[in-house]
């Protein structure tokens, strides 16, 4: 299989850098909104922003070090992109599991209320964004396929359908904030979080593991 051009190595090094630099303000404007609500969904959201910057840089960091043309062995180079997979795989997983514990958590003591329209405008960008980067990653895995590329593609699927499951919870809670029935529609938004989330890791952790000819 062809290495990358350099055309193509300085596109997607621009794009992972993007997507480190957007992702960098993330948790710090979701903890905003976490303080202005009482969301369960909207603190498993900010949680989950924390774990998966640490996951972009590794990638980040691995893609520029295995392609920036050093004499690096292919053992090593192998060794690198599983690093960047586990790094997504775990990232995506430890969410999940945080996201539940979360959510038991606050179904226990719940307290309706709070201002979930910060949080809500933050997912409705973020979903903006996050399929941009889904599809631009899809497209340069079909053009073709590197390991750490297809783990972004694999990550901001997952961030796009969680985003879309944030928006719907807050969107219920905005409605009809003193409802019984919001304590369990923003319940049900972080399960679906969180349970989507390890499934991703998992979905992540066999591309790792997969046998794909290295680039």
């Amino acid at each position: 299989m062809n290495k990358l051009s350099k055309a193509q190595i300085a596109s997607r090094q621009k794009t992972l850098l993007a997507a480190l630099l957007l992702s960098m303000w993330a948790p710090i404007v979701t903890g905003i909104a976490v303080l202005l609500s009482r969301s369960a969904t909207q603190l498993a959201d900010f949680i989950r922003r924390r774990v998966e910057f640490i996951a972009l840089l590794i990638s980040w960091q691995v893609f520029r070090y295995i392609e920036a043309g050093q004499d690096v062995s292919q053992e090593k180079k192998a060794r690198l992109r599983k690093a960047a997979g586990f790094s997504v795989a775990v990232a995506l997983s430890i969410s999940g599991i945080s996201i539940f514990g979360v959510t038991i958590i606050r179904i226990i003591d719940f307290q309706p209320g709070g201002n979930v329209y910060p949080g809500l405008a933050i997912a409705v960008l973020a979903i903006i964004v996050n399929s941009w980067f889904w599809i631009r990653y899809s497209r340069m895995t079909r053009e073709h396929y590197n390991k750490v590329i297809d783990f972004q593609r694999l990550m901001y699927r997952a961030k796009t359908i969680v985003d879309l499951s944030v928006i719907i919870a807050l969107s219920f809670i905005a409605i009809g904030p003193g409802l019984e029935a919001t304590r369990y529609i923003d319940a049900l938004g972080s399960v679906v979080v969180s349970f989507y989330l390890v499934w991703s890791g998992i979905t992540t952790l066999r591309t790792t593991l997969k046998k794909i000819p290295a680039i």
